[in-house]
């Protein structure tokens, strides 16, 4: 199950920061909550805003999935014209074409992703120019028994302007990652 994501974009890390102690103490855990931002020395003065890792920042996970999607098809476009053009039938037999099909796989695989290295993330493309302006984009990923929460809280801080929703992250990353971060914070304090 996926969860909704709402951005809001915002010129003050204070408030900013803030309120993302108001959601936490609302309920919504840190993995839910995330700062976009280019001013990186800005955030640095800000430990308690949840930044979106450099990883990330960039489509790299989106790229390597088309790219690996290009290369299956890359791979059985390899396989079939070895087999009707009758390739497999020699002493050789399917090995080096199999061989070439999973190198075939490999390479538009690694190429997807270092495609990705260079382009935005595709879901944060949409905030390029804020974000050049010198704003900053927070979002919350919310579980629907939570939207109420943000919409009790969001009033209360006037630095910040509604700049949409999207689908979240699966629910299940979402715990995953608060799960981690739980167990190091309370067994190695």
């Amino acid at each position: 199950m996926s969860m909704k994501r709402r951005f809001f974009i915002s010129d003050d890390l204070d408030d900013l920061e803030r309120l993302e102690e108001d959601l936490e103490q609302a309920g919504i855990v840190t993995p839910q909550i995330h700062v976009l931002t280019l001013d990186d020395t800005g955030l640095e003065g800000h430990q308690h805003l949840n930044a979106v890792v450099s990883l990330m920042r960039r489509d790299v996970v989106h790229s390597t999935l088309i790219g690996a999607a290009v290369g299956v098809f890359a791979a059985i476009i390899v396989l079939a014209l070895s087999y009707l053009f009758g390739w497999t039938d020699t002493a050789a037999g399917w090995t080096p074409f199999i061989f070439l099909s999973i190198i075939m796989l490999g390479f538009f695989t690694w190429e997807g992703g270092l495609r990705g290295m260079e382009e935005p993330n595709v879901h944060f493309r949409n905030f390029e120019k804020v974000l050049k302006e010198g704003r900053h984009v927070f979002f919350v990923d919310l579980d629907p028994g939570q939207e109420y929460v943000l919409d009790q809280i969001t009033p209360y801080h006037n630095s910040i302007e509604p700049a949409g929703s999207d689908r979240g992250s699966p629910h299940w990353i979402v715990h995953l990652q608060h799960s981690v971060r739980r167990f190091f914070v309370e067994v190695f304090p």
